[in-house]
């Protein structure tokens, strides 16, 4: 793949690949910290070990599209955080 907004491989880095199971040549390094990390549901192959995730098994953002389901992700996030605050009462001003 060739680097673009979507799409970066860094094979310098000294944890490169930093999981198994991708290409190195398709190996996407854009999202290095995934930013689904912090929703307790991600959606990636993940261990809670002592109540931190251990993410060494995910693959999602490093794959072949997986770009395009971390930003669908994301605005679904965006979507229901929105909602939400339209459905709660007042007008959240300060």
């Amino acid at each position: 793949m060739k680097p673009s907004h979507r799409y970066f491989c860094n094979e310098q880095c000294e944890y490169f690949p930093c999981h198994q199971g991708v290409a190195p040549q398709d190996f996407n390094c854009l999202f290095c910290f995934c930013p689904l990390y912090f929703l307790p549901a991600c959606g990636g192959d993940f261990v809670l070990r002592q109540g931190v995730k251990d993410c060494t098994g995910c693959t999602r953002p490093h794959r072949p599209g997986g770009y395009e389901e971390i930003i669908a992700r994301l605005r679904q996030e965006a979507d229901r955080t929105r909602d939400a605050g339209h459905s709660s009462s007042g007008s959240g001003s300060a």
